[in-house]
């Protein structure tokens, strides 16, 4: 099988390699951001990648939706998710329609080796290999049904800084972005906790109304 990993950081990703080599499989690429990994997924045209959740370029959720435009556009590449965390947003999505060609496993919960490569082998032959703490993780949150839950970490955080009642500029500052990205998150921000344009358009206030009755 034809492999491509994401990973930033340098001592797993040449872990992850030798295993895969080592069990029969072609590593053609290993990326370390977000940004290299569609690159090179677009040129090498892989069976499978095995992707990282938080990884540059902003080290929140770059690998998972770089993970979400490989399977709109290169539908037939299995995804194996290995990270820290469950990352709800955007677990929930990439599971949402097909898991086909999906996996999603926790780093901390791989017991050996071969439950790893038994996942690799699973999805890259079209089956589905998830830690049970994803799926339970991913029912409490439809059980719980709270629109914040739709925001990536980054926008909860801008959000946060909203409602401590600064401007974009200072929001941008903080979290050491350009203005224009906080522009974008707070756009994403109003269209996921469905606040449309308005006569008045008091939208900032009613979202940071939405963080404090969280």
């Amino acid at each position: 099988m034809r492999i491509v990993i994401a990973e930033d950081a340098v001592l797993l990703r040449a872990g992850l390699t030798g295993l895969l080599v080592d069990a029969g499989h072609e590593v053609v690429a290993a990326v370390d951001n977000a940004d290299d990994l569609l690159v090179v997924v677009e040129r090498h045209k892989p069976d499978m990648c095995v992707v990282d959740v938080r990884m540059p370029p902003t080290h929140t959720d770059d690998g998972l939706r770089a993970a979400l435009q490989i399977r709109s556009r290169w539908p037939g590449t299995g995804i194996l998710v290995l990270s820290q965390y469950v990352e709800e947003t955007y677990a929930g999505e990439l599971l949402a329609d097909d898991t086909a060609g999906i996996g999603y496993l926790l780093k901390d919960r791989i017991a050996d080796v071969g439950e790893f490569l038994g996942a690799v082998d699973r999805v890259g032959g079209g089956g589905t290999a998830l830690d049970p703490e994803v799926v339970a993780q991913l029912l409490a949150r439809a059980r719980r049904k709270d629109p914040l839950d739709r925001l990536s970490p980054r926008e909860r955080e801008v959000l946060g800084l909203m409602a401590e009642g600064r401007t974009n500029q200072a929001i941008a500052e903080e979290l050491v972005v350009s203005h224009g990205a906080v522009e974008k998150h707070i756009s994403n921000i109003f269209t996921k906790l469905d606040l449309p344009p308005t006569e008045h358009d008091h939208r900032r206030v009613l979202a940071v109304l939405r963080w404090l009755e969280s």
